[in-house]
């Protein structure tokens, strides 16, 4: 669980985190959804130490992450698996030896040790053992999403991030990305937040959604209570693609 009380954020004297509370539970994929600008990739990176807060707290489980030394969140850092928007391989490494870099950053595992758990991400990411050896030039974009997954994975943490994981990729392997974050999620009991503006990923996979508008939260519910919000601007997020308002409709008509 992660939860974060009252965050606040400013750059250049504008606010863009404005008394952010929100909670992240165990084992769901919390989304964190809202218009470009909204502020919710500040939020993310906030929350992973990638952004100094002006104030208020965050929390891994019991622990304050706002209240500890260089050296303790450094530890804690070890424990939380990233995935960036453009996946951030090194163009410069195998796949193979991208998956394996956090291993060789944070373990004394043995060379055997780490092959096998490499081997266990990718057959778990469904990359076959013959990708492991191309650079990410040579595979597609989709592969490199589900490679950054992988190496997100490898040291088995308890907290999952991903930034945009379905950008730039075409709607079948979006939901193939959908699927496997969330498998991925209720197998190995992770912690999960995704930041994203894609309304089939909050279908597909909104187990807890937090909507945020102009750096506040606005609503926060599931993805089966998101088609009936009150809120007037989720409402215009949501029906910006006319799909979900025929959706509802039809829903309401028990189509």
């Amino acid at each position: 669980m992660v939860r974060v009380e009252n965050l606040y954020k400013s750059f250049d004297g504008k606010t863009v985190l404005n008394n952010i509370t929100a909670e992240f539970s165990q084992g769901q994929t919390n989304l964190i959804i809202g218009k470009s600008g909204s502020g919710k990739t500040v939020l993310l990176k906030s929350i992973v130490g990638l952004h100094e807060v002006d104030s208020g707290r965050i929390f891994y489980g019991e622990r304050d992450f706002t209240g500890m030394s260089s050296r303790e969140r450094k530890l804690l850092r070890r424990e939380i698996g990233m995935v960036f928007q453009g996946g951030a391989l090194f163009d410069s490494l195998t796949v193979a030896e991208n998956v394996r870099f956090p291993l060789d950053m944070f373990t004394t595992q043995t060379a055997t040790e780490k092959q096998k758990r490499i081997d266990f991400c990718l057959d778990r990411v469904n990359i076959a053992r013959d990708v492991q050896r191309l650079s990410p030039a040579e595979i597609s974009g989709g592969m490199q999403k589900r490679v950054a997954i992988a190496r997100a994975i490898v040291l088995n943490p308890p907290y999952l991030f991903c930034d945009e994981p379905n950008s730039g990729l075409d709607p079948e392997t979006a939901k193939v990305i959908d699927t496997l974050i969330y498998g991925i999620t209720t197998e190995f009991n992770i912690t999960t937040i995704v930041n994203t503006h894609d309304m089939n990923s909050v279908m597909e996979i909104g187990d807890k959604i937090l909507f945020i508008s102009e750096g506040q939260v606005e609503w926060t519910g599931n993805k089966t209570e998101i088609l009936y919000a009150g809120n007037r601007k989720l409402q215009e997020f949501v029906f910006a693609n006319h799909q979900y308002r025929q959706l509802r409709d039809d829903k309401r008509s028990g189509i």
